[in-house]
């Protein structure tokens, strides 16, 4: 293989795909990126068996070929050049040489046909959805999944398609989020799939970069699939039943907060440095149009905030882990929130005011 490449062609595309390689591997290999080039197109592939990442980009191809490349070394080498640098990449007896300008650097390359194959299976269903759709979703989840919980379908993110509708949802057991975008699905029935954290994380990073507009989504038995112009994301799924999460859902209590988002999280963060750095556990006072948050830890270290807010229904005290509200807060999205409450032992149901497309629960913790 030989072929001349732009730097700033390659520098997206090695910086992705060496985000899927782990930094210690089973097996030399995985460590590597296939490289294959063929007419105009340079075709990259990273793996780690779990996730594999394919990236296409414009080359001059001199003498088509495949070879394999370490990835992060790749990187290191594209981020290090100057922009603009023409880069000539050529391949022989078991080396990759670079050149670039002055610069000259020779890297160990694999047999190619040792890269593993990634075998996704076959697709049920495929959609386009907008990108700032499937962003928010994650973006407004993702913190809930639990982290190497036994209880392995808990460490991902359900994605659910319904009719119009797309949904996602993660839990730890101790809170759950919950957001929900209208969408063409073009399903009659629900299907649900269990990503993984690692998946989650690969997904929100890609759809964070491009620009807005729409990618394609394919989901099988086995697998999910992100398709956009020169870049695709397969991901093997947790094979699992994820809980009836609904089951969980509060209907609403009898008694009901509405304050300002923004002036109730600052509150609750001043609140909360002094409680106990292993529980975060935060009461909350309520009555009267005041939220008391009071807070101590294991020095009899004491902090105290009042928030006017409004709040309907008989005077109630209540423990939370800060860090889970913080949590939900920082994801909400508008300028208001409301949490319903029914006594101090069932847990909080916490919306935006003005649209129920995002829920998030969080069960109360004993003071």
């Amino acid at each position: 293989m030989k072929i001349e490449v732009v730097r700033d062609t390659l520098l997206r595309p090695a910086q992705r795909l060496s985000a899927v390689v782990e930094r210690r591997q089973t097996q030399p290999i995985l460590g590597h990126l296939l490289c294959r080039a063929e007419g105009e197109r340079l075709t990259l592939v990273g793996t780690d068996l779990e996730l594999e990442m394919m990236a296409e980009v414009a080359v001059h191809t001199e003498v088509p070929g495949e070879v394999t490349v370490p990835a992060r070394k790749l990187h290191e080498i594209c981020r290090s050049l100057p922009e603009g640098a023409v880069m000539r990449l050529e391949a022989a007896d078991g080396r990759v040489v670079v050149r670039a300008g002055r610069s000259r650097f020779v890297l160990v390359s694999l047999p190619p046909e040792e890269f593993p194959r990634f075998e996704a299976g076959a697709t049920v269903r495929s959609l386009e959805l907008e990108r700032a759709t499937l962003r928010q979703l994650i973006e407004r989840t993702q913190f809930a999944m639990a982290h190497q919980d036994v209880r392995y379908y808990l460490n991902g993110l359900l994605l659910e398609l319904r009719p119009g509708a797309v949904r996602a949802v993660a839990t730890d057991g101790h809170r759950l989020a919950l957001a929900e975008r209208p969408a063409e699905t073009g399903v009659e029935e629900q299907m649900q799939v269990i990503v993984p954290r690692k998946g989650v994380t690969e997904l929100a990073r890609i759809l964070g970069e491009g620009e807005d507009g729409t990618v394609r989504l394919g989901l099988g038995s086995t697998h999910l699939e992100l398709e956009e112009p020169g870049l695709r994301l397969a991901c093997r799924l947790i094979d699992g039943r994820f809980p009836d999460y609904e089951r969980v859902l509060p209907a609403g209590g009898e008694r009901l907060l509405e304050a300002d988002r923004e002036a109730l999280r600052e509150a609750l963060l001043r609140a909360s440095i002094l409680s106990s750095e292993k529980f975060r556990g935060v009461r909350f006072r309520m009555g009267d149009g005041v939220l008391r948050m009071e807070a101590q830890n294991p020095e009899q270290e004491q902090a105290e905030e009042e928030l006017e807010v409004a709040y309907e229904g008989d005077p109630l005290e209540i423990g939370f882990n800060a860090a889970y509200i913080l949590d939900a807060l920082n994801a909400l999205p508008g300028e208001r929130v409301r949490m319903h409450f029914t006594d101090a032992n069932s847990s909080a149901l916490i919306v935006p005011v003005g649209g129920e497309d995002s829920r998030y629960v969080v069960m109360p913790m004993r003071l």
